[in-house]
């Protein structure tokens, strides 16, 4: 109990902040850590010696001083603390565990009362500890000064998603009862509009997740029943692909709940068939494949036969997976191992554009070469990340054509694998002083949700719910914010 209230005063004493990277943070990026090398201390060396240090093994020569810090060290402070308070929490059972059962309380709740949008010291208290972690902010001014404050720190760009969503329990089934057709556009004009404004606030270069459930029920009947979407859907669906291509923004369409899955796939390569042939390759609609599911094999080498077939660009992004807590556990990996060769196995079959022992070719298609593909890599997984990363470097030695890419993770988690990327995309950059210099610069996103507190609360839970899934990652994120608030502590 004692470690839970220092826990809970730390994080309601943190300045409150409209992103988690502010103005302090983009000037320690903008600078080559100046620090004179010298020894590191024991507990630092782990997260010190990281992807950045692996591209200056090099022919090239490297000023090492460009690594001497770690790479949390571009964190704000109050940033730092709230990051450590929040993920202690995930790591400690006796503490995530009420704390899932408040947030699906309140996040399912119909009361007014539990609808922190209704109940303004409810809303004070989430926005200023798990809403200011994990969202970008509720209004345009806010999402703008997250996204400005995060290219500032040195991300090449965010994956901005509008929260609107629908996610069922375990077990619950789309009803069949008939809805008001007013309900039923209002709903989906709802969804139109908040994914309009998402797409406006993306700058070129940037991506937007959207979710179909978000536009409502009559998605919800259409997508698990595979059928086509509704006439206004569909208006409503290319609208925002017609803005994101005058505006140059890729739109990922989120992969969601089994039960409406089947419907999202049929959609999104109806969507890629209509979008990613017009620029050769370059995608501007993406699947999303989630690597925990036992099917997931066997349904990206059906997509990837047609788009080989059909002659369009394939976009990925590729997830472990976010409905550990509402999608039925026999439909996964039995075990943590298994999904991380799959997500492995399935990034590698990708990036080197051949099927392997793993990601097979479809029944009845050729073994060669897999179609034009762009991906982005969303893991939280430091292996997973520097697996990718020897794979783009070996490219790069041997001349073979590399895939468009970028990686992303979650605002407000795995700030440690975040923060690497960006040290060594900055140390890329400066090894670059040739065109004959060969040096991959990863490209890092960070995905941000925006919408109010109320509307952003599944999205929450889903977070939560992935930290206690994780427990080891997690464990390994907290040891690193930890390695930092004690360096700073020390004044190093």
């Amino acid at each position: 109990m004692a470690t839970a209230l220092r826990l809970t005063r730390a994080l309601w004493h943190l300045q409150p902040s409209l992103g988690p990277y502010t103005a302090a943070a983009a000037s320690q990026a903008q600078h080559c850590f100046r620090k004179p090398p010298g020894r590191r201390r024991l507990h630092e060396s782990k997260y010190q010696s990281g992807i950045a240090t692996s591209i200056s093994q090099s022919s090239t020569p490297v000023t090492p001083e460009c690594i001497t810090k770690p790479p949390l060290s571009l964190l704000p402070l109050s940033t730092l603390l709230r990051s450590y308070c929040i993920t202690s929490l995930s790591c400690s059972p006796l503490l995530l565990s009420p704390s899932l059962s408040l947030l699906s309380a309140l996040a399912h709740s119909k009361s007014p009362l539990l609808n922190p949008d209704r109940n303004p010291v409810l809303r004070y208290a989430l926005k200023k500890t798990f809403y200011a972690q994990f969202c970008a902010g509720e209004t345009a001014g806010e999402v703008r000064k997250t996204m400005t404050s995060l290219k500032d720190m040195g991300f090449e760009g965010v994956i901005l998603g509008y929260a609107r969503e629908v996610v069922m329990e375990e077990g619950e089934s789309v009803g069949k009862e008939e809805t008001d057709a007013a309900i039923m556009t209002a709903e989906v004009n709802a969804w139109r509009k908040g994914t309009l404004e998402t797409v406006s606030l993306a700058e070129k270069g940037d991506y937007v997740a959207l979710k179909f459930t978000g536009a409502g029920s009559q998605a919800l009947r259409e997508l698990s029943s595979c059928c086509p979407p509704s006439k206004n859907l569909e208006e409503a669906i290319i609208e925002i692909c017609d803005l994101a291509k005058e505006r140059e923004v890729r739109l990922l369409f989120d992969a969601e709940q089994t039960a409406v899955q089947a419907g999202i796939d049929m959609w999104t390569l109806d969507f890629q068939r209509r979008y990613n042939c017009e620029v050769p390759g370059q995608a501007l609609v993406y699947g999303t494949y989630q690597a925990y599911l036992r099917s997931t094999p066997a349904t990206l080498a059906r997509h990837l036969a047609a788009a080989s077939s059909e002659g369009f660009t394939f976009g990925v992004k590729l997830v472990r997976g976010a409905y550990l807590g509402s999608d039925p556990r026999h439909l996964f990996w039995s075990e943590k191992k298994d999904t991380d060769r799959a997500y492995n196995k399935i990034a590698e079959s990708l990036m080197r554009r051949r099927y392997n022992d793993f990601l097979k070719p479809s029944q009845g298609t050729q073994s060669g070469e897999l179609p034009d593909v762009n991906l982005v890599l969303a893991s939280h997984n430091l292996e997973s990340v520097k697996l990718a990363m020897n794979i783009r470097k070996e490219q790069l030695a041997l001349g073979q054509k590399r895939i468009d890419m970028t990686y992303g993770q979650l605002m407000g988690m795995a700030d440690h694998v975040s923060c690497e990327l960006i040290q060594a995309g900055k140390l890329a950059h400066d090894l670059q002083q040739s065109p004959h210099d060969k040096q991959d610069t990863p490209k890092a996103h960070k995905y941000l949700v925006w919408g109010t507190v109320g509307e952003c609360l599944k999205y929450l839970l889903r977070r939560a719910q992935e930290n206690r899934d994780a427990v080891v990652r997690t464990e390994e994120g907290r040891l690193a914010l930890r390695s930092e608030v004690a360096r700073r502590m020390r004044g190093a």
